[in-house]
């Protein structure tokens, strides 16, 4: 049994949800029922995902627990699941976040089955991707998160669900078109969608032709096709402009998964395809890739600093965020794989997907929880709510300041060490990212003041504000391991640092 499961870890992790979500239909039709079975399919991949991180052999290089399997052998694609140090801790995120907000879905009152089984089979898309060690397998995995989010958003969200689910289709659906027709030239050039043969025979292919085109266009092609798919996901200024709607229409359990775990595809897709498949071209276009960084740092700074709408406030804070993994990889593919300071900036970058995935998955969970009692996002409705919900105020101010990066906190962390590599490529730009790093000071500081500060609105003199003991168990893995990173960042660095190497 144990063999079976060694052998067999990363299929067990993959699919545990996805047969969770075909068994919820065969239970009788009682929510506990139903919300119990799904909350406990979700626990298997990440006790699991634990097992996993245990196990792996951070002094090793190259993948481990490798599976292989025949699966399309007309067109040369295998069924090829495998991890590293840089996959490991997104799995384990993916793994955690999920159950996290399962826990916290309780708003969620019409067509629960469904939703459950949703959620449970887009988790299995986003594990697929961080898993698959095969090109076409990475798509089809890719493109299987995108249907359950869709339906999440338009089936359960608010009053603009509709623009917002089709508005997260069309973005996320047409630039994958690109990353699909990168991954055909690709198959079709080197012969192969194994990502471990493909790592060293595609950046070899510098001479000849591909239908009549000189390979150095079509490589510049096939990796404008990636970083755009990646870009949109990520999101990355200007291919950002879904993020906000998909955001504050979607359900509380929704938007925790799309900024802790979603949102991560775009930035692993970076560290794990663009830079190795294409050193020459990312090198190329670093500086572009440093400017559109440095673009979000600071653009989603502003535009979170202008809102009024709390949801929609966090929902920038992404962009902001996320530029910094965009600016942490231009900085690592300009200094190469020699440097000190790129492989600082590109362990940042690869942090950063994991600490924000904790600090935004626990904001949204909060936005969520005082909109569930209050009924509103305006935070000019607000104001007062510390003596009245003091462990809410509390985890709100600690949680604040995760994402705003204060010293001794994960954010803090993964900011610092991008920012650290990044001034040794451009100090220029970087130095503009720093005012991003003001702003989001203020817009941290202004969502406390507003929230928690100043006279009680009489509105809510007679309101329960303070959080569940449910949602407060969602937040206690969250607010652990923001401390655990910033107080000793090393248990994950060195895991991360194994993948990178």
């Amino acid at each position: 049994m144990f063999d079976l499961i060694a052998h067999h870890l990363l299929s067990l992790i993959l699919f545990a949800p996805a047969l969770g979500a075909v068994l919820l239909f065969l239970l009788p039709g009682r929510e506990k029922l139903l919300r119990g079975f799904a909350l406990g399919a979700s626990l298997i991949p990440l006790a699991l995902s634990i097992g996993l991180w245990i196990g792996y052999n951070s002094s090793a290089a190259g993948m481990q627990f490798e599976e292989r399997l025949a699966w399309y052998p007309a067109i040369g694609s295998e069924y090829h699941l495998a991890v590293d140090g840089l996959s490991i801790p997104l799995v384990f995120l993916a793994a955690l976040i999920t159950p996290l907000a399962l826990l916290v879905a309780f708003n969620v009152k019409e067509r629960i089955r469904i939703f459950l089984a949703l959620f449970l089979l887009l988790e299995t898309g986003m594990l697929g991707v961080f898993l698959s060690m095969d090109l076409l397998l990475f798509f089809v995995f890719w493109e299987l998160g995108l249907v359950p989010m869709y339906f999440i958003i338009h089936l359960w969200g608010g009053e603009k669900r509709d623009y917002a689910a089709l508005k997260f289709l069309l973005f996320t659906m047409g630039a994958s078109l690109g990353l699909l027709l990168a991954i055909q030239v690709i198959r079709l050039a080197a012969g192969s969608f194994d990502l471990r043969a493909l790592f060293s025979a595609w950046p070899a292919l510098t001479s000849g032709t591909f239908f009549g085109m000189p390979m150095s266009t079509v490589k510049a092609l096939t990796f404008w096709g990636m970083v755009i798919a990646f870009a949109v996901k990520l999101p990355v200024w200007p291919f950002h402009t879904w993020l906000p709607d998909a955001h504050t229409e979607a359900p509380t359990a929704g938007s925790m998964i799309l900024a802790g775990v979603l949102l991560k595809l775009g930035g692993y897709g970076f560290l794990r395809l663009v830079l190795p498949l294409y050193p020459v071209e990312t090198k190329q276009f670093a500086p572009v890739l440093a400017l559109l960084g440095v673009a979000a740092i600071v653009f989603g700074a502003l535009a979170s600093w202008s809102q009024n709408d709390f949801k929609r406030l966090v929902a920038y804070s992404s962009v902001n965020h996320m530029g910094f993994v965009v600016l942490g990889v231009a900085a690592g593919a300009w200094l190469g794989p020699g440097s000190a300071a790129g492989n600082l900036a590109l362990r940042g970058a690869a942090l950063q997907l994991f600490t924000h995935g904790l600090s935004a998955a626990g904001m949204f969970l909060l936005v969520g929880a005082l909109y569930d009692r209050t009924h509103t996002r305006n935070l000019e409705d607000f104001g007062g709510l510390f003596p009245r919900a003091p462990i809410y105020g509390g985890i709100l101010i600690f949680t604040a300041m995760g994402s705003l990066g204060l010293p001794g906190l994960a954010g803090f962390v993964s900011e610092l060490m991008v920012i650290l590599g990044a001034w040794s490529a451009f100090p220029l730009l970087t130095g503009i990212s720093m005012f991003g790093l003001f702003l989001t000071g203020a817009y941290i500081l202004k969502v406390i003041g507003k929230v928690l500060h100043g006279p009680l609105n009489e509105r809510w003199k007679d309101t329960k504000i303070e959080i569940s003991v449910r949602e407060r168990l969602a937040m206690v893995p969250l607010i652990g391991l923001m401390l655990a990173i910033g107080v000793w960042p090393y248990w994950i660095l060195s895991m991360i640092g194994a993948g990178l190497r």
